[in-house]
Protein backbone atom coordinates (compact mmCIF):
# COMPACT_ATOMS: atom_id res chain seq x y z
CA UNK A 1 0.00 0.00 0.00
CA UNK A 2 2.68 2.80 0.78
CA UNK A 3 4.22 2.22 -2.19
CA UNK A 4 1.26 3.52 -4.24
CA UNK A 5 1.16 6.48 -2.12
CA UNK A 6 2.83 8.78 -4.54
CA UNK A 7 0.61 7.65 -7.48
CA UNK A 8 -1.88 8.69 -5.75
CA UNK A 9 -0.58 11.74 -4.65
CA UNK A 10 0.21 12.46 -8.30
CA UNK A 11 -3.23 11.81 -9.01
CA UNK A 12 -4.36 14.36 -6.51
CA UNK A 13 -2.38 17.03 -7.64
CA UNK A 14 -3.63 15.86 -11.31
CA UNK A 15 -7.52 16.35 -10.94
CA UNK A 16 -7.63 20.09 -9.51
CA UNK A 17 -5.53 23.14 -7.56
CA UNK A 18 -4.25 21.21 -4.71
CA UNK A 19 -5.94 24.12 -2.33
CA UNK A 20 -8.99 22.77 -3.55
CA UNK A 21 -8.83 19.53 -2.85
CA UNK A 22 -9.16 17.50 0.29
CA UNK A 23 -7.68 13.69 0.97
CA UNK A 24 -10.61 11.44 2.30
CA UNK A 25 -8.40 8.98 2.57
CA UNK A 26 -6.17 5.77 0.95
CA UNK A 27 -7.94 2.41 0.53
CA UNK A 28 -5.24 -0.16 -0.91
CA UNK A 29 -5.45 0.89 -4.69
CA UNK A 30 -8.14 3.38 -4.61
CA UNK A 31 -8.35 6.59 -2.73
CA UNK A 32 -11.33 9.49 -2.19
CA UNK A 33 -10.71 13.16 -2.58
CA UNK A 34 -13.41 16.09 -1.88
CA UNK A 35 -13.12 19.36 -3.77
CA UNK A 36 -14.45 22.57 -2.59
CA UNK A 37 -15.80 24.02 -5.81
CA UNK A 38 -17.39 23.01 -7.27
CA UNK A 39 -18.59 20.68 -4.51
CA UNK A 40 -17.36 16.89 -5.51
CA UNK A 41 -16.00 13.61 -4.02
CA UNK A 42 -14.69 10.69 -6.08
CA UNK A 43 -13.08 7.67 -5.42
CA UNK A 44 -10.04 7.22 -8.11
CA UNK A 45 -7.75 4.59 -8.89
CA UNK A 46 -4.76 4.40 -11.38
CA UNK A 47 -4.30 1.39 -14.27
CA UNK A 48 -1.99 -1.27 -12.47
CA UNK A 49 0.57 -1.45 -15.38
CA UNK A 50 2.17 1.10 -17.22
CA UNK A 51 0.31 2.46 -19.96
CA UNK A 52 0.83 4.82 -23.15
CA UNK A 53 -0.47 7.38 -21.16
CA UNK A 54 -1.81 7.59 -17.67
CA UNK A 55 -5.57 5.75 -17.36
CA UNK A 56 -7.86 6.34 -14.90
CA UNK A 57 -11.04 5.26 -13.41
CA UNK A 58 -13.12 7.47 -10.95
CA UNK A 59 -16.42 7.19 -9.15
CA UNK A 60 -17.72 10.73 -8.73
CA UNK A 61 -20.85 12.50 -6.97
CA UNK A 62 -21.77 15.95 -7.37
CA UNK A 63 -24.13 17.08 -4.88
CA UNK A 64 -25.43 20.24 -6.59
CA UNK A 65 -25.92 18.60 -9.87
CA UNK A 66 -27.67 15.67 -8.34
CA UNK A 67 -25.16 13.08 -9.57
CA UNK A 68 -24.45 10.32 -7.77
CA UNK A 69 -21.79 7.05 -8.68
CA UNK A 70 -20.92 8.65 -12.39
CA UNK A 71 -18.05 6.22 -13.34
CA UNK A 72 -15.81 7.87 -15.64
CA UNK A 73 -12.87 6.30 -17.42
CA UNK A 74 -9.25 8.23 -18.72
CA UNK A 75 -8.21 5.82 -21.33
CA UNK A 76 -4.41 4.74 -21.67
CA UNK A 77 -4.90 5.49 -25.54
CA UNK A 78 -7.12 7.89 -27.44
CA UNK A 79 -10.14 5.96 -29.22
CA UNK A 80 -12.34 6.60 -31.89
CA UNK A 81 -15.69 8.73 -31.24
CA UNK A 82 -18.31 5.93 -30.50
CA UNK A 83 -16.02 3.17 -30.42
CA UNK A 84 -16.67 -0.06 -28.86
CA UNK A 85 -15.44 0.05 -25.41
CA UNK A 86 -16.34 -2.77 -22.99
CA UNK A 87 -15.61 -2.56 -19.29
CA UNK A 88 -15.57 -6.23 -17.37
CA UNK A 89 -16.14 -7.03 -13.64
CA UNK A 90 -16.12 -10.34 -13.15
CA UNK A 91 -18.61 -12.15 -15.05
CA UNK A 92 -20.13 -9.30 -15.82
CA UNK A 93 -20.05 -6.84 -19.36
CA UNK A 94 -20.77 -2.97 -19.88
CA UNK A 95 -20.59 -0.98 -23.06
CA UNK A 96 -19.21 1.94 -22.33
CA UNK A 97 -19.62 5.22 -24.46
CA UNK A 98 -16.36 6.79 -25.80
CA UNK A 99 -14.59 10.19 -26.85
CA UNK A 100 -10.90 10.70 -27.26
CA UNK A 101 -9.23 8.93 -23.99
CA UNK A 102 -12.52 8.62 -21.77
CA UNK A 103 -15.41 6.86 -21.67
CA UNK A 104 -18.49 6.65 -19.25
CA UNK A 105 -21.38 4.28 -18.85
CA UNK A 106 -24.52 5.33 -21.38
CA UNK A 107 -26.80 6.30 -18.71
CA UNK A 108 -27.31 6.73 -14.70
CA UNK A 109 -28.66 3.10 -14.78
CA UNK A 110 -25.50 1.97 -16.27
CA UNK A 111 -23.24 3.88 -14.03
CA UNK A 112 -24.92 2.28 -10.61
CA UNK A 113 -24.69 -1.29 -12.54
CA UNK A 114 -21.10 -1.16 -12.84
CA UNK A 115 -20.25 0.29 -9.33
CA UNK A 116 -22.81 -2.45 -7.81
CA UNK A 117 -20.60 -4.97 -10.22
CA UNK A 118 -17.30 -3.01 -8.49
CA UNK A 119 -18.75 -3.73 -4.89
CA UNK A 120 -18.50 -7.72 -5.49
CA UNK A 121 -15.81 -7.72 -8.42
CA UNK A 122 -11.75 -7.49 -7.66
CA UNK A 123 -10.78 -6.51 -10.83
CA UNK A 124 -11.85 -4.53 -13.41
CA UNK A 125 -10.72 -3.69 -17.12
CA UNK A 126 -11.84 -2.25 -19.97
CA UNK A 127 -10.79 -2.46 -23.38
CA UNK A 128 -11.48 -1.83 -27.45
CA UNK A 129 -9.47 -0.67 -30.14
CA UNK A 130 -6.26 -2.78 -29.48
CA UNK A 131 -5.69 -2.36 -25.83
CA UNK A 132 -6.77 -2.90 -22.08
CA UNK A 133 -6.32 -0.94 -18.98
CA UNK A 134 -6.52 -3.10 -15.99
CA UNK A 135 -7.63 -1.98 -12.42
CA UNK A 136 -7.52 -3.97 -8.63
CA UNK A 137 -10.71 -3.42 -6.66
CA UNK A 138 -9.17 -3.88 -3.25
CA UNK A 139 -10.08 -0.49 -1.39
CA UNK A 140 -12.72 0.79 -4.16
CA UNK A 141 -15.91 -0.27 -1.97
CA UNK A 142 -14.14 1.58 0.54
CA UNK A 143 -13.26 4.28 -1.46
CA UNK A 144 -16.80 4.89 -2.82
CA UNK A 145 -18.39 4.82 0.47
CA UNK A 146 -15.46 7.37 1.89
CA UNK A 147 -16.45 9.69 -1.26
CA UNK A 148 -20.42 9.07 -0.32
CA UNK A 149 -19.91 10.12 3.11
CA UNK A 150 -17.23 13.41 2.51
CA UNK A 151 -20.30 14.52 0.42
CA UNK A 152 -23.53 14.12 2.49
CA UNK A 153 -25.29 16.73 3.23
CA UNK A 154 -23.56 19.06 1.03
Amino acid sequence: MFARLPVLALLALAAAPLAARESLGVYDSWAAFRDASPARCYAIAKAQAKTAAPAYATVSLWPGKGVRGAVHLVLSREVADKARLRLTLGDKRFDLVAKGRNAWAADARGDAAIVAAMRSASRMSVSGGGFTDRYTLEGAATAIDAATVGCAKR
